[in-house]
């Protein structure tokens, strides 16, 4: 077959953008040998199982579904009744980049919180974590966060640690959107059960897409109290996988071993290396801290045109010209130089 694209060309748009790493590829190939039982019975997803409670705790148990908003929602119906609502930062991405998939699909209520970064803390929280008993408000039931954030901010182990407290206290259960929970993990150089498990979380989403996997998340539920009826849940929100053993497959490679970290280190480090090498080119702002593989800026709208047609990425923010450069695993020294050379010539030329 002939490619239909340059595979050579990078974007700065989505981690989303990445192919998939050669050791998925290899993984996928492995399990396609021969038949194997449908619907999750195959022996990967039975593996994966220890997989994930070598990362989680003996108590974690892993379901895989297709994509991001669906862990998400399905990990929330499950936490939740039909009266019962979510607390979350007005950025998270179940209110922002999901369509209303939660409430449109699950029927679920969000009461989000301004941020002034993306991130909640128990004050926040408690601004919309009133009216309990109260038959004529939406009953809170879930704190759901984010790491990292949409604002590309990280949750250190101790923030999540009193996040939860300060809910479990409330009589509230903690969801973790873990879509780049890798990223978080290997900037803060922290085990990923440092910044879930041993923090307080009860159910988590685990993000494989924009870490190297050709399709495929997991709802991780690590409290067997906080979630029920996950299997029928994934049925009904059709993401139950006939053919489960490739999404297994490409998880036990992802998580058996150190890939998850290599690719994440190597997102993250390209990050910190695009900011330093923008942060000083006359007219660029940099408005919030690149913690990991994010970062956001603020140029000229001309710049942003003609940059968007030499490279794909993002406005965030038309209103202040504000936008996002994301980095992937795939990312090199030498995708960054090229980009942020081509972001100095469209600031001079802009200039002068």
């Amino acid at each position: 077959m002939i490619p239909r694209h340059d595979p050579h060309l990078k974007a700065f748009a989505s981690d989303n953008y990445a192919g998939v790493h050669p050791e998925i590829l290899q993984a996928i190939a492995t399990a396609n040998g021969g038949h194997q039982i449908a619907y999750g019975e195959d022996a990967y997803t039975e593996a994966l199982q220890d997989v994930f409670r070598r990362h989680f705790g003996e108590q974690a148990q892993a379901w895989p579904v297709f994509n991001g908003t669906a862990a998400n929602v399905v990990s929330l119906r499950a936490m939740t009744r039909p009266w019962e609502a979510v607390i979350c930062a007005e950025s998270a991405h179940i209110n922002t980049d999901e369509g209303g998939a939660p409430e449109v699909t699950a029927g679920i209520k969000l009461l989000p919180v301004p941020t002034p970064d993306g991130k909640l803390t128990p004050e926040l929280v408690d601004r919309q974590a009133w009216g309990f008993g109260d038959v004529h408000r939406a009953q809170p039931r879930v704190v759901s966060v984010s790491n990292t954030t949409e604002l590309g901010t990280l949750y250190t182990p101790d923030e999540l640690g009193a996040l939860c407290a300060h809910a479990h206290e409330r009589g509230l259960l903690v969801h973790l959107d873990g879509s780049r929970l890798t990223n978080a993990a290997a900037a803060l150089d922290v085990p990923l059960r440092a910044l879930t498990t041993d923090a307080g979380v009860d159910v988590l989403s685990f993000g494989g897409t924009k870490i190297g996997l050709l399709y495929g998340e997991a709802v991780v539920v690590l409290n067997p109290e906080a979630a029920s009826g996950v299997d029928y849940i994934r049925k009904t929100f059709m993401q139950l996988s006939s053919k489960m053993r490739f999404v297994s497959a490409q998880f036990e490679a992802l998580l058996a071993g150190d890939l998850w970290l290599r690719n994440a280190r190597q997102a993250n480090a390209m990050g910190r290396r695009l900011a330093d090498a923008v942060r000083d080119i006359p007219g660029v702002v940099l408005p919030r801290p690149v913690e990991a593989n994010a970062v956001f800026a603020v140029l000229p709208p001309d710049v942003t045109e003609r940059l968007q047609k030499r490279f794909r990425f993002y406005t965030w923010n038309e209103a202040t010209g504000e936008v996002r450069w994301m980095c992937a695993f795939d990312t090199t020294e030498a995708d960054v130089d090229a980009f942020a050379a081509a972001v100095a010539e469209e600031m001079a030329a802009s200039a002068g």
